[in-house]
């Protein structure tokens, strides 16, 4: 995250770690140029008006060098030409302030959904998904830890199956009952909270546990850090 706000960036930072994702800051395009190269994120969330050189600028220096992080700007300004600059410089998306938590979150999500396949996915040439110890083969509709084979019910399979290909994001209710159950989030009588509770019974029956209940936002399943 780049912006030399001290009180929007504490309030996203506080906002997105509570949703799960890992966030750095920088306060200038030189810090961010800085961070980019080193911490290779998945997301920039890009500020227009900074101390050195504009927003603009970052994104067409990253560019410029073959880096396509994704980018999204969060900025005051609205005119038409801005948001020309802001998509001429190769932006995937485009907030104004003042915006919404939710909002924001949900671009977040809709940009790392798009750009996950240019980003690395979980699973490997033959299909399998691999996240930590954890191997879910979808071609035959089995999954493991280590040694463990875990035995699973076909919606169980399902719901790992999709926690595992969007591994390390916090996946809502309402994106598990739109992807596992083909349905809308109140015009349902799924109990999400316990598939999940008996799923991660079968999954964490070796440690260390990978899914976790993220406050209210969601579910993520996640590799332990090394």
């Amino acid at each position: 995250m780049v912006d030399d706000e001290t009180v929007l960036t504490d309030l996203l930072l506080d906002s997105l770690t509570f949703a799960g994702y890992r966030v750095d800051t920088a306060g200038n395009g030189t810090q961010a140029l800085a961070a980019v190269s080193t911490k290779r994120p998945d997301l920039v969330l890009l500020d227009v008006n900074l101390p050195d050189f504009n927003g603009f600028a970052v994104a067409a220096r990253l560019r410029a060098s073959g880096d396509k992080t994704p980018i999204v700007y969060l900025t005051a300004r609205d005119a038409p030409a801005d948001l020309r600059d802001g998509f001429g410089t190769g932006a995937d998306d485009y907030l104004t302030k003042p915006f919404r938590l939710e909002e924001l979150r949900m671009r977040i999500e809709a940009v790392l959904r798009r750009t996950m396949g240019d980003q690395g996915s979980p699973a490997d040439a033959t299909g399998v998904l691999n996240v930590g110890d954890l191997v879910v083969d979808p071609e035959s509709g089995t999954a493991w830890r280590g040694s463990v084979v875990l035995e699973l019910s076909d919606r169980q399979f399902a719901l790992l199956r999709y926690l595992a290909t969007n591994h390390s994001k916090v996946l809502s209710e309402s994106d598990i009952v739109t992807h596992v159950w083909g349905a809308t989030l109140g015009n349902h009588d799924i109990d999400v909270a316990k598939h999940m509770a008996d799923l991660k019974w079968k999954v964490d029956c070796v440690s260390p546990p990978l899914i976790s209940t993220v406050g209210s936002s969601g579910y993520i399943l996640r590799a332990p850090k090394s």
